[in-house]
């Protein structure tokens, strides 16, 4: 494992060969991920929950910039540059990852706790009965 080259830049972490879509990658295969960078790179000690919370705020914010002064945005983002569309969704999945990451550090399976919200929700709030 030593021999392996370690990918330093975005340009070379591209994704081995795929055999599924990137987009179905689940939360367990982004959670090893995550986790896996970490230890390569020794931040297990700075990853406590406060610190990952932070972090993950700082992206909201981040993330919140580049709605600021657009007024309503309609659904498909008409209007935007491409660059404009791709800075967005590296905001969105800088916000993603550290919530896995905020997740696991603090011991929640992300993907069950989001199940079992979607059915409290619809306990909560049902849908309007349909009439005939």
């Amino acid at each position: 494992m030593e021999d392996e080259k370690k990918a330093t830049t975005m340009e070379e972490v591209k994704v081995e060969e795929k055999e599924t879509a990137a987009s179905d990658v689940s939360l367990k295969e982004l959670s090893k991920k995550l986790d896996d960078f970490a230890k390569e790179r020794d931040w297990e000690m700075y990853h406590a929950p406060r610190n990952l919370l932070l972090a993950m705020i700082a992206e909201v914010g981040e993330l919140s910039e580049l709605f600021m002064w657009k007024g309503e945005v309609p659904k498909g983002l008409p209007g935007w540059k491409e660059e404009e569309k791709e800075h967005l969704g590296e905001e969105l999945s800088d916000v993603l990852l550290y919530l896995i990451r905020l997740s696991d550090m603090c011991g929640v399976d992300l993907g069950d706790a989001a199940t079992r919200k979607i059915v409290k929700n619809a306990v909560k709030y049902p849908a309007p009965s349909k009439k005939a």
